[in-house]
């Protein structure tokens, strides 16, 4: 009798990362979906529960906190002896928006680079939102994948797979009737840009880093993170950095982090501009830009494991305040299919939805 299959899903409770646990149990895999809300989450659990998926079940996960990261590795050993699927979909923007007047602007198109002088109070994007930002989307992604990979290792076909989101893709045309609509629009204060951080690199990286042991264990193990073409290194206009995260050979965890540092630094002294760094969205694109790093470097480190970061689209979510272009069962597809690859699909790659595509273009588009 085949051993069924085991997966992990940050951020579960709603939007992508729901459909992601919806999508993947439909295959018969064990799903445990995570979130830091305990209620929100085993409400989830019971919504997939009513429509007739009972291999869903619900674990509390801060991917910022080491002592929840480590109670969640615990109870996959206890419970499933090895994990298969790590897909690490927690994020946050580290931005806050003023629903109204971003929707009559167009939702995430206005905000480019290109427009940011005109932006002043359009988006407020505070050092301390930004810091949030980096230490959840890069430092708790990395954190969770960290935390995870032992168990991973113990799949025999384990994946990961790191899920995105737009932020970064965004030229269109300025005009002045679209000017006058960003007044107001968003905050960027540097807080949630910490924040944004420390959940989406950091709070990552500590999970991955966890699990990989309990990864190693399956006979196929994945890890899938949910990135962005926000992440793309053309948002960088410091050449000589691009080029140190193209060259994945040499690059290290120790630079990625460096150049974490680096932009919270500028951040808060409000150099972000004569430092080559993303003007909209910075500390959203600068956590994207470290996951797809860190996604590269542990598929050069693992090669037992399959690892991949994917890009939903732009979809109708609540980080995109509901203008995204495509719905979450769609924006789950791509992930789902990077957690379900075959054992000689690639790893360390950038998936635009379903689709193989450069971590660095030279054009964007929205989609």
């Amino acid at each position: 009798m085949e051993e069924k299959r085991c997966a992990v899903v940050t951020g579960g409770n709603k939007g992508i990362g729901f459909e992601i646990c919806r999508q993947l149990a439909l295959t018969g895999i064990e799903v445990i979906l995570t979130s830091r809300n305990e209620s929100r989450g085993v409400e989830a659990v019971e919504k997939l529960k009513s429509s007739g998926l009972s291999n869903v079940i619900f674990h509390q996960l801060d991917i910022t906190d080491s002592s929840s990261i480590a109670r969640l590795a615990k109870f996959i050993e206890t419970h499933f002896r090895k994990l298969d699927i790590l897909i690490n979909n927690a994020a946050e923007s580290g931005i806050i928006i003023h629903e109204e007047e971003f929707r009559a602007g167009g939702g995430f198109v206005q905000l480019t680079d290109e427009r940011a002088e005109l932006l002043t109070n359009v988006i407020d994007e505070p050092y301390e939102l930004g810091e949030q930002c980096l230490h959840i989307n890069y430092y708790g992604t990395k954190a969770v994948t960290e935390a995870l990979i032992p168990i991973l290792q113990l799949s025999k076909s384990p994946r990961i797979v790191n899920v995105s989101s737009t932020g970064g893709d965004l030229i269109v045309q300025l005009t002045d009737e679209r000017a006058e609509l960003l007044t107001n629009v968003i905050d960027e204060p540097y807080e949630l840009g910490e924040q944004c951080l420390h959940i989406n690199y950091y709070g990552t990286k500590a999970v991955t880093e966890a699990l990989i042991p309990i990864l190693q264990l399956s006979k196929s193990p994945r890890i899938v993170n949910v990135s962005s073409t926000g992440g793309d290194l053309i948002v960088l206009n410091d050449e000589k950095m691009r080029h140190e995260l193209q060259d994945i050979e040499k690059l290290t965890e120790e630079r990625i982090d460096e150049i974490v540092q680096s932009f919270l630094k500028d951040f808060k002294n409000a150099k972000l501009k004569e430092n080559g760094w993303p003007l909209t969205i910075s500390a959203y694109k600068v956590s994207k830009i470290a996951v797809n790093a860190y996604t590269r470097l542990l598929a050069r480190r693992f090669k037992s494991i399959i690892v991949n970061c994917v890009h939903p689209g732009y979809v109708v979510t609540d980080m995109t305040s509901q203008t995204g272009y495509i719905t979450a069962e769609d924006g789950a597809k791509g992930p789902v299919m990077a957690a379900l690859l075959p054992d000689d699909g690639p790893s360390g790659v950038f998936f635009n939805k379903t689709n193989i595509a450069p971590f660095f273009t030279t054009d964007w588009v929205l989609n």
